[in-house]
């Protein structure tokens, strides 16, 4: 509703600045002197009679002033609550809406810049003069508006029962974003959009980043994860360029975090084996030779065998099923993370069975010693479980 008043508003006040203007040059018969600065001499006394839209000079103010400087003058005087009373109409278009800041500099922008910034409009001088101080008061509301969302979305916690899912600085960069992008889709001006978009982006970005897990009830980087996979999406879907950066920088966050969460939950699976292996990588970065590994007491062909009996095939199985549902059980469903997510635990469990067993080759050779499970188990693992799911 604002945009149709404001829109109308602007629409009627040129006529009726033309037609002011037009009558005041033949009145005072302004502009008819060929010489650029002819003194023009305007005195109240003489005119009788001055009617309703003659300004008050009864002080007898003298003018020396060009043509279009007098003309201007005139009307700034006939007009002289114009201003006042468009900028508490841009005070209510913004209460009326949080973001209607936008609309008014968008219209605002196009009248000054577009329709009439033609220097043959009868009255764009001083039109232009009104509107352009008006415009400078719209740029500011606009920038307050982006700051306080800006520290809003910085300063803003997790809810304290948070589980997962979008979180509420992304959904607020995401309203603001299509918002703007519809009511700046028809304008030439984005110049401020586009520095807005930026630093929004960098303030969520920083939100996200800044995220504490003592306020989550879920792994830090599975929120993570899934917060900036949906702003990479929702920037594929838009294709704004000022935000083609961020676009690449949220995929390569969401990869991070992805790899960190993998890792830290598949930590669990095979814990015992990681452990021990882990232990056997550290022995020979410290230059223990690979055919003195299994003399190390801790290290042993018989502890070996030991961790690996924990670990039979059908408990893998098991653990990587309890597995599947916990991790389903956490993912937002909106982000369809699942799969992705589950392929990427395959693929590091894979590499960490490969690992394994030419550790084994290297550091026991000739012991007979094997996992209970083979690369072909593993994979039927995790394929049973997708296709049951």
């Amino acid at each position: 509703v604002s945009k149709q008043v404001l829109e109308q508003l602007l629409r009627e006040l040129q006529p009726l600045c033309t037609s002011e203007q037009q009558f005041l040059r033949e009145f005072f018969q302004l502009g008819h002197d060929a010489v650029e600065l002819q003194v023009l001499e305007v005195r109240v006394s003489t005119v009788s009679s001055p009617g309703p839209l003659i300004p008050d000079l009864s002080h007898g103010l003298v003018w020396f002033l060009r043509p279009e400087e007098a003309t201007a003058q005139l009307l700034s005087e006939i007009f002289s609550c114009l201003e006042p009373e468009l900028r508490a109409f841009l005070d209510v278009c913004n209460k009326v809406h949080p973001l209607g800041c936008l609309q008014v500099l968008v219209t605002l922008s196009d009248s000054v810049f577009g329709t009439w910034g033609s220097s043959s409009a009868p009255s764009s001088s001083f039109l232009r003069t009104l509107l352009g101080n008006v415009l400078l008061l719209a740029k500011s509301n606009f920038n307050k508006c982006v700051g306080t969302l800006c520290k809003e979305i910085e300063e803003a916690k997790a809810p304290s029962r948070m589980r997962g899912g979008i979180l509420p600085c992304v959904s607020r960069f995401q309203e603001f974003v299509a918002v703007s992008e519809e009511v700046f889709r028809a304008s030439r001006r984005r110049g401020e959009l586009d520095k807005a978009h930026l630093r929004l982006a960098s303030s969520v970005f920083s939100s996200i980043k800044g995220l504490s897990s003592a306020n989550l009830r879920v792994s830090t980087d599975m929120v993570m994860m899934e917060n900036f996979h949906h702003i990479h999406n929702f920037l594929c879907q838009r294709n704004i360029p000022c935000l083609e950066g961020k676009k690449r920088e949220a995929k390569q966050r969401c990869r991070e975090h992805m790899e960190k969460f993998v890792a830290t939950y598949l930590g669990q699976p095979l814990e015992g084996l990681n452990h021990f292996f882990e232990g056997v990588k550290a022995r020979l970065a410290q230059g223990v030779k690979e055919e003195e590994v299994s003399f190390q007491l801790a290290y042993s062909k018989q502890e070996l065998r030991k961790v690996i009996e924990k670990y039979p095939g059908k408990e893998v199985k098991r653990a990587l099923e309890t597995l599947y549902r916990k991790i389903n059980k956490h993912l937002s469903p909106e982000e369809n993370l699942l799969p992705v997510v589950w392929q990427a635990m395959e693929q590091e469990l894979i590499r960490q069975y490969q690992e394994f067993e030419e550790l084994i080759q290297c550091c026991y050779v000739g012991s007979g010693i094997a996992l209970d499970f083979t690369m072909k188990d593993l994979l039927s693992y995790f394929n049973s479980i997708t296709v049951s799911n």
